[in-house]
């Protein structure tokens, strides 16, 4: 129990308290006295401790992980102006240490040789770890290294010591050697049934190490790992961030105009041979390889046509519209498939701007006589069902609906409907 007080950041002042350990000296003695304790807020703490619900085995300055060195004062200014504050800490910590050895002399009265060995040496990794906990804050890394080293050597089932070590080498950009460390860490944890939550931390060190050095995929991994052994919030935002970036490297990675040509060429083969589920895949392929290239979107919004998806057609042909707004042969591409779904209209002005770009493009001209001659013959043998259909089709039209959100447009409307002579009058 007072090694795991003496290992809590929390609760290691109290072993400094008369009264408090007086209180402990008797719940040893006694443990039937508990009941009559409760009312202490510090007995509840150190039982949430010793049950193990505090932080034992990770001190809160190792769980920062930063490629700055640890600075001993807020503003970097000379240690002498902490001179007390340190010397009052070191006389806590002495103080804790005097209060330990005699509790432990009489507990270990009670147990065999080897058992008293282990918790002997037990104690002695603990004031390893915090001498350790020390040099790293004063930028002392190889020996801080040394001390973390002594405190395994000593006790080897303590997942901390090897924590300790992996936020060293962090700090010190050595991140092969955090990896192994904080990996260490987790199988040492694992063996001794550490708590799930600092087996989480060490993976979630790992993998900042891994971001680090640029494998966004074994963090993310790392990250997967850390949340299966104990939910993070802050891990799972870090995780999806890695994961976008990836996904934006993994596409810059992709681009090769060589390649995308290559796919083109072979999409243009099967196009002309009618194999046209195999021209819309190599289509599709030179389009991840080069997204802005608007010919290859042309092409594919072709093959679409073949194989019916109307709507994959058009959305790649807008957007080949986007990237190229001179493209003519994209304009007539695009009338082509509106007219396919009956949107004459706009297929009209479709072929207009591409004859505005260049009025000899026999593609445009063609379209636009067809479609006028469609428009016209229509509209006089249209039935009511089509004309039903046409009323459907326009008012879902995104266009459409903007102008009747018009409340212009929604006023005239409703003139219409109430009073028909007066609107048509107004028109």
């Amino acid at each position: 129990l007072l090694q795991r007080i003496a290992l809590d950041p929390k609760t290691r002042h109290y072993l400094n308290d008369k009264e408090f350990m007086a209180k402990i000296q008797m719940l040893q003695r006694d443990p039937n006295s508990l009941t009559a304790m409760l009312s202490d807020p510090r007995i509840m703490e150190v039982l949430g401790v010793a049950l193990g619900g505090g932080g034992a085995g990770m001190d809160d300055d190792d769980d920062k992980d930063s490629d700055k060195p640890p600075s001993p004062s807020k503003n970097d200014k000379p240690q002498s102006m902490d001179v007390d504050k340190q010397q009052s800490q070191q006389q806590q910590q002495s103080s804790s240490t005097t209060t330990q050895e005699k509790e432990e002399e009489e507990d270990l009265s009670q147990l065999s040789p080897a058992e008293q060995k282990k918790k002997q040496d037990q104690k002695l990794a603990v004031q390893a770890k915090l001498r350790g906990n020390d040099l790293y804050k004063a930028k002392q890394f190889d020996e801080a290294l040394s001390a973390y080293d002594e405190a395994i050597a000593l006790d080897p089932t303590n997942m901390t010591f090897h924590s300790n070590k992996a936020a060293v080498y962090f700090t010190s950009k050595r991140y092969d050697e955090c990896i192994a460390s904080c990996r260490e860490a987790v199988e040492v944890g694992k063996a001794n049934r550490a708590p799930f939550e600092e087996r989480a931390k060490a993976l979630t060190r790992c993998a900042k190490a891994y971001q680090k050095k640029g494998d966004l995929e074994m963090a993310i991994e790392c990250c997967r790992e850390a949340q299966l052994e104990s939910f993070d919030k802050a891990t799972e935002r870090m995780m999806k961030n890695m994961e976008l970036e990836k996904k934006k490297m993994d596409a810059a990675a992709y681009l090769d105009d060589g390649l995308a040509e290559e796919a083109k060429q072979r999409g243009n083969e099967h196009f002309r041979n009618k194999e046209w589920a195999d021209a819309v895949k190599e289509y599709e392929e030179a389009v991840k390889r080069a997204p802005n290239n608007a010919p290859i979107r042309n092409n594919l919004a072709a093959a679409l046509c073949k194989i019916m998806d109307f709507n994959g057609a058009k959305t790649h042909i807008d957007k080949a519209i986007e990237i190229d707004p001179k493209y003519v042969k994209a304009w007539a591409r695009k009338g082509d498939i509106e007219v396919i779904c009956k949107e004459n209209h706009k297929a009209l002005e479709s072929y207009k701007k591409g004859l505005e770009l260049d009025p000899t493009n026999a593609a445009c001209k063609d379209g636009l006589r067809k479609v006028t001659a469609m428009i016209n013959y229509g509209a006089s043998t249209m039935t009511e069902e089509e004309k039903m259909d046409r009323a459907r089709k326009g008012m879902a039209d995104p266009e459409i609906q903007s102008i009747l959100q018009d409340p212009v447009i929604q006023q005239i409307l409703k003139d219409f409907n109430e009073n028909p002579q007066a609107a048509n009058q107004a028109m």
